[in-house]
């Protein structure tokens, strides 16, 4: 299932195969001690710019893919 980035160099939506796709995770730790994830998907785009689309916690899981 090949995911869609926005490619902000080219100011245009671009298609990366799954293969091309790694998982990652931003996790954030607020003033009084929460942390909040969020979820992402990373690719490089032929052009060399680096795309990230950010993902609900189901469709990361479901993404078979690297972790970083």
């Amino acid at each position: 299932m090949p995911i869609e980035f926005y490619n902000v160099k080219k100011k245009a939506k671009v298609t990366i195969a799954d293969d091309k796709i790694k998982k990652t995770k931003y996790e954030k730790t607020s003033k009084d001690g929460s942390v909040t994830v969020r979820y992402a998907f990373r690719a490089v785009d032929d052009d060399g710019t680096n795309l990230t689309k950010f993902a609900s916690e189901a469709d990361w899981k479901a993404l078979d893919a690297p972790e970083e």
